[in-house]
């Protein structure tokens, strides 16, 4: 992997230590810059009152805005081209969801954020799964970490490995952070881009009106 590139997940021990400690900073910044706009809006009062507003004991924050990426990203065809194998070794192709809609949730077995997700994405799943493919993209993850990771949770979606996979990042990204959550409608546009935590209340909001857009 090129050293002048702090997205690539690296392989070996030690700089797989950097690539974390990089992925902590830049989500930490990101919850600080969240933080910073909740707490300088008008009267302190939560623009959303759909999305819970940062937790009390500073153990988590949850983003309550979109920033201009994501904004950006809105609407757009989402690069459905990649194959990619999952902790199984089966070969995934992200085209064959279409029709279905698309919860791509770019995480890390190490990322305290998108551990807490897990829970709300399993329940969708079960409650959606006519309409709905969870897709957990590990960032940088080795097999031998994710599936004993996978059976403490019961993660009852794919989990495809990211590990060497800096072009389905890079197509997707730019990811400043993790945990980043794609939502891509039926007809393969996207449908909202989360970058950082996002509740099952925010995700089923949208989910639901990914259902509603049309199949190409």
């Amino acid at each position: 992997m090129e050293e002048e590139q702090p997205s690539v997940p690296p392989g070996a021990e030690a700089p797989q230590d950097r690539r974390k400690t990089a992925w902590i900073g830049m989500g930490a910044l990101l919850v600080a810059l969240v933080l910073l706009a909740y707490l300088s809006g008008p009267s302190g009062v939560n623009p959303d009152a759909d999305q819970p507003p940062p937790a009390a004991d500073g153990k988590l924050a949850t983003a309550t805005g979109a920033d201009p990426d994501d904004v950006k990203s809105t609407g757009k065809p989402a690069p459905l081209q990649f194959t990619l194998k999952d902790m199984n070794g089966v070969e995934v192709k992200l085209a064959s969801f279409k029709g279905k809609v698309i919860l791509l949730n770019f995480w890390a077995t190490w990322c305290g954020p998108c551990r807490a997700e897990i829970p709300s994405l399993v329940e969708l799943q079960k409650q959606y799964a006519d309409d709905l493919v969870v897709l957990g993209f590990s960032v940088d993850d080795p097999v031998s970490k994710l599936k004993p990771y996978a059976k403490e949770f019961q993660i009852n979606y794919p989990i495809l490995i990211g590990l060497g996979r800096e072009d389905v990042q890079e197509a997707f990204g730019p990811l400043w952070g993790i945990p980043v959550s794609v939502i891509i409608a039926r007809d393969g546009t996207i449908q909202k881009k989360h970058s950082g935590i996002a509740s099952k209340e925010q995700f089923e909001r949208e989910i639901k009106i990914a259902m509603t857009s049309s199949t190409t």
